[in-house]
């Protein structure tokens, strides 16, 4: 039986909360300096630019789109259910939209920008850059931290979700699970049996700034050559290439190597797991819940329901 089989076979899931939130004993964070990148997006093809700026404590992480005069969240409730291949969030009264957050989030909860106003202009796409979330982190520690403060001149203490006791969330053979631990820690498997140079991997890992800069924000997305034209043709991927995705062809295996690790898709499925992930924050808290998360052949989409069913508003049956 497989790892991801007797994980799944042994959990029971739960329809109540199995979260609750605790103090840290540090006080929140925002950018010491604006900071922006500009590239290409992902699926609209455009060129972008996001603008990073300081917020105030208490504010979170947020985007607002240009030719909109909304804020759109980074939180759970944003996040559209059937947004395809990236995170999708969308403002409450549903005007605005911002595309393919993920790895941007991914750095900002890693590195502990807590607080921050995300300006985009020319679209509604975060730029794809190099595909993985490094030149993020090289622009948020090239900006530099400071502690957070309100419209009172005050700081605030930052506060992390924590898991009480098992939950998980099952989708035919792919599935999220959580469980009680003192401090983050991730396991990640995918299965691509249809391309043997990526295969079944599975990454283990700690949750720091450190570790995440070195070993996780590096990997790049990528994405089977065999399925190219048809997600085009779905409108999707228009900005895809070999400068920033990792391609691999079912005969041929990889088409732009080399790898920068040998598991790195695995790797980057744990970098958009921290992104998705970081959408549980509200109000300047951490996102990224104390526990031991253990995922098998899941996606944005799985993320995201599963961050609902944690926090209470979708139960085992939905």
């Amino acid at each position: 039986m497989s790892p991801a089989a007797t994980t799944a076979r042994g959990l029971k899931s739960v329809s109540r909360a199995a979260l609750s939130w605790k103090p840290t004993g540090r006080a929140q964070q925002t950018l010491a300096a604006a900071v922006s990148r500009s590239g290409v997006g992902l699926h609209s093809g455009e060129r972008a630019t996001a603008t990073l700026i300081p917020a105030r404590a208490g504010e979170g992480r947020y985007f607002v789109v240009e030719g909109e005069d909304v804020r759109v969240a980074a939180e759970v409730g944003n996040a559209e259910a059937q947004s395809v291949l990236c995170t999708t969030l969308r403002s409450e009264c549903g005007v605005a939209r911002v595309r393919t957050v993920e790895h941007l989030l991914s750095a900002m909860e890693a590195l502990g920008v807590d607080n921050c106003r995300v300006e985009v202009s020319s679209g509604d796409e975060i730029p794809l850059l190099d595909g993985s979330a490094q030149e993020w982190v090289e622009a948020i520690r090239g900006a530099g931290l400071c502690a957070a403060e309100d419209v009172s001149g005050q700081k605030l203490e930052k506060m992390a979700p924590q898991i009480d006791e098992p939950v998980y969330l099952r989708k035919d053979d792919c599935f999220v699970a959580a469980f009680p631990s003192s401090q983050i820690h991730i396991t990640y498997g995918i299965d691509f049996p249809k391309a043997p140079a990526i295969g079944c991997q599975w990454f283990n890992t700690f949750l720091d700034a450190d570790i995440y800069s070195s070993k996780i924000a590096p990997a790049r997305t990528f994405c089977i050559f065999e399925e190219v034209e048809k997600m085009r043709g779905a409108g999707l991927i228009k900005g895809g290439s070999l400068e920033n995705a990792m391609v691999c062809s079912m005969t041929d295996g990889w088409l732009n190597p080399p790898l920068r690790f040998e598991d790195e898709p695995c790797r980057h499925k744990i970098l958009d797991l921290i992104g998705d992930f970081s959408l549980l924050a509200r109000n300047g808290s951490q996102g990224f819940p104390i526990a031991r998360v253990v995922a098998y052949k899941a996606g944005h989409a799985l993320h995201t329901k599963f961050l609902h069913h944690l926090s209470g508003k979708m139960d085992a049956d939905q």
